[in-house]
């Protein structure tokens, strides 16, 4: 059974992500981006919530995490002296035009109402009403083979349901997001300590195949001597 890409990213992951599909849409000219406008992207003050500031080793990172997923990809063409990145959502999952401008702003700014995401797609896609942004994200909810936005209960106190993306793995209520919200510093040390403990198993692994070479040989030599 087929379920999909894998969609389990973390924060810093999304926001790369989100940064790059953005200015694929807003800024074809310079798109793929180096890293230095990457950082840039993932760490702008506008239309981020929340506005994070990321080095570039904890891109480079999450771009590793991302190539790996077939998310995102290096490109280096024979008149650039530096490597550029971009991404491949489009790739992963077949969606519409007006379908990645609503899952790029949720990605960047986290759980939005209707109306929020049809005013502040502007730049990649204008919807001409609102029913319009709904369908956008109905048909995100209903992807298949695995849903890539829910709509989140409504809250005390808010007029409006709000819709979350869901590349992150499965989300609580607004509500529960909040109390487990984390600084920004924390997801990167989350992030690079599960990065490290992957290298840890792998060299590991290769160190058990390793000793497994040398008695082979051993044996091998005592048979010859």
């Amino acid at each position: 059974m087929d379920t999909g890409p894998d969609t389990s990213l973390h924060p810093v992951e999304i926001r790369v992500l989100g940064s790059l599909v953005e200015k694929q849409i807003t800024t074809p000219d310079y798109y793929p981006l180096t890293l230095n406008a990457l950082v840039n992207a993932c760490n702008q003050s506008s239309n981020r919530d929340p506005v994070l500031s990321l080095d570039e080793h904890t891109v480079v990172r999450a771009l590793d995490g991302l190539r790996e997923r077939k998310f995102a990809f290096q490109f280096q063409g024979a008149d650039s002296r530096v490597p550029k990145y971009g991404h491949r959502l489009g790739d992963a999952f077949q969606v519409t035009p007006p379908e990645m401008a609503a899952l790029c702003v949720l990605m960047l700014r986290g759980p939005q109402t209707v109306g929020e995401v049809r005013s502040r797609t502007g730049r990649m896609y204008e919807f001409e009403s609102l029913a319009e942004a709904q369908a956008a994200l109905d048909g995100l909810a209903a992807f298949t083979p695995q849903p890539l936005a829910v709509r989140l209960p409504r809250q005390p106190g808010m007029k409006e349901e709000r819709y979350a993306q869901l590349l992150g793995g499965p989300v609580a209520t607004q509500a529960q997001a909040r109390e487990a919200r984390v600084e920004p510093a924390t997801v990167a040390v989350r992030l690079e300590n599960e990065r490290l403990d992957k290298l840890e198993r792998e060299v590991a692994a290769l160190r058990s195949e390793l000793e497994t070479a040398k008695a082979q040989l051993e044996v091998l030599r005592k048979q010859f001597e």
